[in-house]
């Protein structure tokens, strides 16, 4: 396909994409070489490199606390091989699909690259069909910690996933002596559809941490007050994850909690972390009991180094830190789901065979007014007679002409407000410093300090009842129109969540500067999280011309309809 001449493919081969996924015949599979418990480190890594790739996808099995599991694999593993780079190289990677009866993809999550290789069927190029090869060529073009995975159907919820990294073509900005890939991720071992099925049947089929009378008793939970004005808006404050640990296992480079994964260290060195979240519905919080984490990159992009005792990791983002062990002992690596309804523990240790001790969960979280865009205290909240007199016309405001109003869009934020500064949902009182956008400073000045020419809101709206999802109020369908972007121009957009749940937004092909307070060095990154009620604000160069994917990373919000496209024109040579 010519970058000149291409068009939007169809809409209905996207839409079968979302819907395709099949069974079959399980493989046998072991983790990859970098996956394995008590691995040394990847200072001399087992993994794919050089200029030419071949990759296969297919039916694969794992083992999740001894019970065998249905998972499709790269490679024949889950997590897929680690693809290692040098930062200048081309590579051509061949990927062969060899399920049964259904097509599938690779999409190249963070690369810049041409948009025919970005691999979304239906946008980029048809898919790959059964018995088919498709060989993907590049440049590659930066540095730093990536992954890739399916987008087709509901694959990446049954393991197609797996880790990237590119070296930087000169001296590297954060030195270290060794480096572990985590990758984190979730698996259940209901199908895929049915999890589909039982979010549309049911709001919070899958949350088992609801209040209850103990804890109005205890006072962990709301007053009867709340709880009746909560009801009366039909909301419920302990809705933070759609799929929680009630189905979910949660897992560290494809280990769960009996597993325990190990990787290695000596006391003193300064041992890099590449955590990549390929959870598919899991938004994690990150930290390592006794140890500092020094962020040094997001999104495979350098940032100033920033010292934190914990962080949350939205899906599709990634973060690498350093930490710098100095004690002969075990450490526990634990990732915890947003929401407290489960937790993973990897160790690292100086020796083999040592095992860190997970520490229990920590008490689930509530959301708060804040978390729908208002604010108890802000005037005309609530009348003379407390918050029961609150107008709750306000959560269905008429001055909202881009949102299409429907069925699907539940509320809409009456006060959103900039919470790049604010600490991520479920981490406001813990202890210690918690890492917020705010904290993140491009290492570099940003690439293009031209003001933005013009300005695009978008809002994030959803009904969490029916599980319905969309981009102002209209959900992704054949003949939704896409996004349209002038190539090079300066947009500022704005995404506003009109929902009470999370949603880290990805963009395709491109790298945005999020504004949060550090003009010329905002952070640049490709997925942003968006709180509850809350507005994140970006700064766009639309410099890739094609079309591509724009969409939320909880992958059962994309599948319900929360994806648009954009294109970028004009193309190389036309007018």
């Amino acid at each position: 396909m010519s970058l000149t001449k291409t068009t939007l493919l169809g809409r209905r081969s996207l839409l079968q994409g979302f819907a395709s996924l099949g069974g079959g015949a399980l493989a046998t599979s072991l983790l990859p070489a970098w996956a394995r418990s008590q691995t040394p480190g990847l200072t001399a890594p087992k993994a794919l490199t050089g200029e030419d790739i071949a990759l296969s996808i297919g039916h694969a099995h794992l083992k999740i606390g001894g019970r065998p599991a249905h998972a499709i694999g790269i490679n024949g593993t889950v997590p897929g091989p680690l693809i290692r780079l040098k930062e200048g190289q081309d590579v051509r990677i061949a990927v062969t699909n060899n399920l049964t009866g259904e097509d599938t993809s690779i999409h190249w999550h963070g690369l810049l690259l041409p948009f025919q290789m970005d691999g979304v069927p239906g946008v980029s190029f048809p898919g790959i069909k059964p018995g088919e090869t498709f060989v993907y060529e590049f440049p590659i073009r930066q540095a730093g910690t990536y992954w890739y995975h399916s987008h087709s159907g509901l694959q990446e919820l049954l393991g197609h996933y797996a880790p990237l990294v590119i070296d930087p073509a000169g001296a590297e900005p954060a030195p270290y002596d060794r480096e572990h890939v985590v990758v984190l991720s979730d698996y259940s071992f209901l199908h895929p559809h049915l999890m589909m099925k039982k979010l549309k049947q049911r709001a919070g089929y899958f949350n088992r941490q609801k209040q209850t009378i103990a804890g109005l008793a205890a006072g962990k939970d709301q007053t009867l007050a709340e709880r009746a004005e909560w009801g009366a808006m039909r909301m419920d404050p302990t809705d933070i994850l759609d799929v929680t640990g009630a189905t979910y296992s949660y897992l560290i480079n494809g280990h769960g909690l009996a597993e325990k994964w190990t990787g290695l260290f000596r006391p003193g060195e300064r041992v890099r972390l590449r955590i990549i979240n390929a959870g598919a519905m899991t938004i994690f919080n990150l930290r390592v009991p006794g140890l500092r984490m020094t962020v040094v990159q997001a999104d495979g992009l350098d940032v100033k180094p920033v010292s934190v005792d914990e962080l949350q990791i939205a899906n599709a983002e990634t973060y690498d830190v350093i930490v710098e062990p100095t004690e002969d002992r075990a450490y526990a690596l634990v990732a915890e789901a947003a929401d407290r309804s489960g937790l993973v523990r990897a160790t690292l240790a100086p020796r083999p065979g040592m095992v860190a001790q997970a520490p229990r969960l920590r008490e689930r979280p509530l959301l708060k007014m804040r978390d729908m865009g208002m604010d108890m205290d802000m005037a005309g909240m609530h009348g003379p007679g407390g918050h029961g007199d609150m107008d709750m016309s306000m959560l269905n405001p008429t001055n909202a002409p881009q949102v299409k109003m429907g069925p699907g869009v539940q509320m809409i934020s009456p006060m959103p407000v900039d919470r790049t500064a604010d600490r991520p949902t479920g981490l406001e009182s813990v202890e210690g410093k918690v890492l917020t956008y705010a904290d993140l400073i491009a290492l570099t000045p940003n690439p293009d300090t031209r003001p933005p020419s013009r300005s695009l809101e978008l809002h994030l709206t959803g009904n969490m009842e029916r599980f319905m999802w969309a981009f102002d109020g209209e959900k992704f369908s054949e003949i939704t129109k896409p996004i349209p972007f002038r190539r090079d121009e300066r947009v500022r957009v704005t995404l506003v969540n009109d929902s009470m749940m999370n949603h880290p937004i990805h963009l395709h092909g491109h790298f945005f500067e999020v504004v949060n307070g550090h003009p010329g060095q905002h952070p640049r990154k490709h997925t942003v999280n968006v709180m509850p009620g809350g507005k994140v604000v970006f700064d766009l160069t639309a410099d890739a011309p094609g079309d591509w994917a724009f969409h939320c990373h909880m992958l059962l919000h994309m599948h319900a309809g929360m994806f648009k496209v954009i294109t970028v024109r004009p193309f190389e040579g036309e007018a």
